[in-house]
């Protein structure tokens, strides 16, 4: 799961998926516990790093350091967009 994927979830959504990770990284340990051959080993390293980030994410919000993805592109769109000056202009104030 990408950021900008966890970014885009509601709180609940994030909370959710959350408990659901956290169940199948648990199921994933008990199976490697009793001996069982893991179908996918690289899976419990993705689910930890993906409960990270959302933990990460929950608590950059909480503190109000990351900004909801609403406001980032309000804040692109309010920003002017300066048209480039051609070459010949740069010339001719350079020669000048």
């Amino acid at each position: 799961m990408r950021i900008k994927e966890i970014n885009g979830l509601s709180t609940e959504d994030r909370k959710s998926k959350l408990t659901d990770l956290r169940i199948e990284l648990a199921r994933i340990r008990t199976m490697v516990n009793a001996g069982g051959a893991v179908e996918n080993p690289t899976r419990i390293r993705e689910l930890r790093r993906t409960i990270a980030q959302i933990l990460t994410i929950q608590n950059e919000k909480k503190l109000g350091i990351r900004q909801p993805i609403e406001e980032k592109e309000e804040k692109k769109a309010a920003k002017p967009v300066k048209a480039p000056k051609a070459k010949k202009e740069i010339k001719e104030a350079v020669s000048k």
